[in-house]
């Protein structure tokens, strides 16, 4: 199985080209090829397959094993895949994933035609406690306490097609997100688990951003993580809806349109390698 190495940010893949379908037993393919030391290496394992609906079809998953709805650092590298290599030659595409077609910008640099920065429309946010999802009923999930072993957090419930809880603390880059992470990603409160974000407010336009990820851990970023911080401090009073959001990876631009009530996430994507998995 032929596949590229790629990242967003440092959030990285093992991207699939050129299937019709995912393999057979793919959860624990992903859990052998994303391992750091026996395997590739990888937060997760994408294909790029085909769609009735969308220029092409991304499937993602984690480094568990399982599979996730959306990953806005995965899409990013999907789409710049899938134009420098002539797959679908359009600067606009339409790429289908488990949370709906996503619609993406390409930024092509002229004098190579390659693309250097990936404009994801990740659609509206979704803030309904049921639909998050979480045991809350509220049409709105904001400043809501969450107790584990005696701390109380404060947090900020947002869904981008995939379950975030966004909490606010005094210093993000330095906070202990290894072992808090865990323990919020699979609380009580989260009927599917959910990503959480740790968040410190610089400004009204900036935010350093750490990141626990479902089924993954740690990660350098996450677009869709940063999507919800976007929404969730506006939710919060904290910030405009045009951010900058530092992730230990490197920065995404996150836009919460007021008109279309769309996320926006522009970043850059970058391809690392080639090779062969001799497992398929």
């Amino acid at each position: 199985m032929e596949f590229t190495k790629m990242h967003g940010l440092g959030n990285d893949f093992v991207v699939v080209p050129h299937l019709k379908d995912v393999p057979k037993k793919v959860n624990q393919l992903a859990i052998d090829i994303c391992d750091r030391h026996f395997g590739v290496g990888a937060d997760g394992l994408v294909f790029i397959l085909p769609s009735d609906s969308a220029d092409v079809r991304m499937r993602i998953f984690n480094a568990d094993g399982s599979e996730a709805e959306q990953c806005g650092n995965a899409i990013r590298c999907v789409a710049k895949y899938v134009y420098d290599h002539d797959i679908v030659k359009k600067e606009q595409l339409r790429i289908e994933t488990l949370a709906g077609i996503q619609f993406v910008k390409l930024h092509i640099e002229s004098n190579e035609d390659i693309v250097s920065k990936v404009e994801v429309d990740m659609g509206e946010p979704i803030l309904s406690g049921e639909l998050i999802p979480t045991t809350f009923e509220d049409d709105l999930i904001v400043d809501k306490t969450l107790e584990i072993d005696g701390v109380k957090f404060k947090f900020t419930g947002v869904s981008m097609g995939n379950p975030h809880a966004v909490i606010f603390v005094d210093d993000a880059i330095n906070f202990d997100v290894e072992k808090w992470g865990p323990k919020i990603e699979t609380h009580p409160l989260f009927p599917k688990k959910t990503n959480v974000e740790f968040v410190t407010v610089k400004s009204d336009t900036e935010l350093d951003m750490r990141v626990w990820e479902r089924g993954v851990g740690q990660t350098l970023a996450c677009g869709t993580g940063a999507c919800a911080t976007g929404v969730a401090s506006v939710l919060t009073g904290n910030t405009s809806r045009d951010v900058t959001v530092h992730l230990k990876g490197g920065d995404l631009r996150i836009v919460w349109n007021e008109k279309d009530n769309k996320v926006y996430m522009t970043g850059e994507a970058k391809e690392v390698f080639t090779g062969k998995w001799l497992g398929v």
